[in-house]
């Protein structure tokens, strides 16, 4: 008696199944984007009503009319608080997080790996749970309700050290920090001349992740600050979008608003993103 056994296919998904898969991934993820580009044309009446859809009416002109003189123009003053906030913020926290990460992985000094971890542990404190501490901390040193007191927490960043130093061990062969040595330049020097300018696409990974965290962030702003002027612009939408039950003429402000919001990160993604990519694969090839 013979049997016959016939190879079995290994179980794969086609490529029709995977490309409808990552389509209606990807829809799913523009959906809410694009709702947002259509409502920000719309008037209170159209936004009230569920029009915010449809394309027979636009009001974009008139509704960025209105952004730029509510309040004597104070959106675009909340929107510069959060280009300084996040702009220079992100710039000195990468700087200060890849001289951390530098500072771990080339230099040999007691207690290194015991202070990486506590390092690692801060980055499983939630931001939030941290508000109240540096509220009280701000309030000691007399700058709550300053532009300090959300401009200096957002230097710290223990994953971004984390990930800065993953960064130098990819990027930044020992040999050639030797062979500066060697040549007679200082420590300084071989950091600034050759370490930052190789771990370049880790700094800008850093950036971005900081840049999207402090645009982004609203507890910290709410808990340190109660002067409007010195708002962020998520802070400042959030009290816009607090007074709509009473003044629906908001609505139109609010959505026009997070529009606007929501350019610096698609432009700092896409201009950023060849060193961005780069940077991502640091640690696959270690």
């Amino acid at each position: 008696m013979s049997t016959t056994t016939t190879a079995r296919r290994p179980w794969s998904l086609s490529k029709a199944a995977v490309n409808g898969a990552l389509l209606l991934a990807t829809l799913y993820t523009l959906l809410p984007l694009g709702w947002l580009v259509t409502a920000a044309a719309k008037d209170t009446g159209d936004l009230i009503g569920g029009r915010a859809l449809t394309a027979d009416t636009w009001h974009l002109g008139a509704n960025l009319q209105a952004l730029a003189t509510s309040g004597d123009g104070i959106y675009f003053r909340w929107y510069l608080n959060s280009l300084l906030y996040a702009g220079i913020g992100a710039l000195l926290c990468a700087l200060v997080c890849v001289c951390a990460g530098y500072a771990f992985q080339v230099y040999d000094f007691p207690g290194k790996e015991k202070v990486f971890g506590l390092v690692l542990l801060g980055v499983l404190v939630p931001t939030t749970a941290l508000a109240l501490p540096m509220y009280l901390l701000a309030s000691e040193l007399g700058v709550v309700n300053t532009f300090w007191s959300v401009f200096i927490p957002s230097l710290v960043n223990p994953f971004g050290v984390y990930l800065a130093r993953v960064f130098v061990a990819g990027y930044v062969p020992g040999e050639v920090l030797e062979a500066a040595r060697m040549d007679g330049a200082g420590e300084l020097r071989t950091f600034w001349s050759i370490g930052l300018k190789m771990v370049m696409p880790g700094f800008v990974t850093v950036f971005l992740f900081q840049f999207t965290a402090i645009w982004n962030n609203f507890f910290l702003p709410l808990v340190m600050l109660s002067d409007s002027r010195l708002f962020p612009v998520s802070l400042g939408l959030y009290s816009w979008n607090a007074q709509t039950r009473a003044f629906p003429e908001y609505y139109p402000l609010v959505v026009t608003g997070s529009l606007l919001a929501v350019l610096p990160l698609v432009i700092a993604f896409v201009v950023l993103q060849r060193h961005w990519k780069a940077g991502l694969t640091a640690g696959s090839v270690k």
